[in-house]
């Protein structure tokens, strides 16, 4: 029987999610790609329990976690059962509907006839009477906002959502998406983009809107898909994801501009007792735009060198200042 370190909370930055009454933890578990049914279930559960006792109480998903899709949701389900009916409410689960899950219509995209759908599956897999956040997982250019925005006002009334956001929302799309909920009643608590080092787009406005409509951010692919790790430093390892076939990350992403930008970054890291993981979070953090760096992980150990992160998080000028140079070199 598992029974969580009583000292979990002790060693783990919170921040507050915007305007929100809810702290997340400055470094949160997505359980994007190694949670399905080709991992091991044991490993999966493992890498839970060790994050739950880093302090970590912010696990997010999706409908199409997997693989197959829904894999995720169903494992993390079970796992819940066997280990933390005790615990769910120091947990913050989310879980996210947008992108493809069945045939027809109504299985993508942004109807409220595919959100109300969906979650009613995901809560099925998870085993549970609610999420505490459901996001609206990408834009539909097809549905009104207001459809989609008023079935997500409608998910948390009803209590099948304690909270709701978006993700991979523009700056434009987002001060619509988060005025429309405003207007309902529903205030938006949260936006997750991605953004690490290597993808800085949220920049050019979306994290300004954020901070002025009072909503938090979580920040998906902080490392970069696992580029921003001590994993590529020379080069593509063969049984590395770049690889092989997955579609996220292909070996003409592993080029020698990013290799030379990296090893420049290491040894920043290493000036810092940090490795250059460690840097990477400690950067999407640094100025407090950033609610939680949302890490994936296959191991424990990944797990536990993230949460180390938060021992360092102080950046001097000069340091911003090189790895701006070096980002932009």
């Amino acid at each position: 029987m598992y029974i969580a370190n009583e000292e979990r909370y002790n060693g783990m930055k919170y921040n507050r999610c915007g305007k929100s009454g809810i702290m997340l933890p400055a470094i949160s578990l997505g359980l994007w790609h190694n949670f399905g049914d080709a991992a091991s279930f044991e490993n999966c559960s493992d890498m839970i329990k060790c994050a739950f006792d880093l302090g970590i109480t912010h696990f997010d998903i999706a409908n199409n976690y997997g693989p197959p899709p829904g894999s995720a949701e169903e494992n993390f389900g079970k796992i819940l059962k066997q280990n933390f009916l005790s615990y769910r409410d120091e947990m913050l689960i989310s879980t996210k509907a947008g992108y493809y899950m069945w045939q027809g219509p109504y299985g993508e995209w942004g109807s409220k006839k595919y959100l109300f759908s969906s979650l009613d599956q995901s809560l099925k897999r998870l085993q549970l009477d609610y999420v505490d956040i459901f996001y609206h997982h990408r834009p539909d250019p097809n549905t009104p906002l207001e459809e989609t925005m008023a079935a997500l006002d409608l998910i948390a009334k009803q209590g099948k959502a304690l909270y709701v956001g978006i993700s991979n929302y523009n700056a434009e799309d987002a001060k619509k998406a988060i005025d429309i909920l405003k207007a309902l009643g529903t205030p938006c608590l949260i936006h997750q983009p991605k953004y690490s080092m290597l993808e800085r787009t949220p920049e050019n406005g979306l994290l300004d809107v954020l901070q002025d409509a009072g909503v938090g951010s979580i920040a998906f692919s902080p490392l970069g898909g696992g580029r921003l790790t001590n994993r590529y430093l020379h080069g593509i390892p063969e049984d590395s994801r770049a690889a092989g076939a997955s579609p996220f990350l292909k070996p003409t992403d592993i080029n020698e501009s990013l290799l030379d930008k990296l090893n420049k970054l290491k040894i920043i890291a290493e000036n810092r007792d940090q490795s250059l993981a460690q840097l990477a979070l400690a950067w999407v953090l640094r100025d407090g735009k950033i609610t939680s760096a949302l890490i994936g992980a296959s191991n424990t150990a990944q797990i536990i060198e993230c949460a180390a992160t938060i021992s360092n998080l102080t950046f001097s000028i000069e340091e911003l200042a090189l790895i701006d140079d070096i980002l932009v070199s």
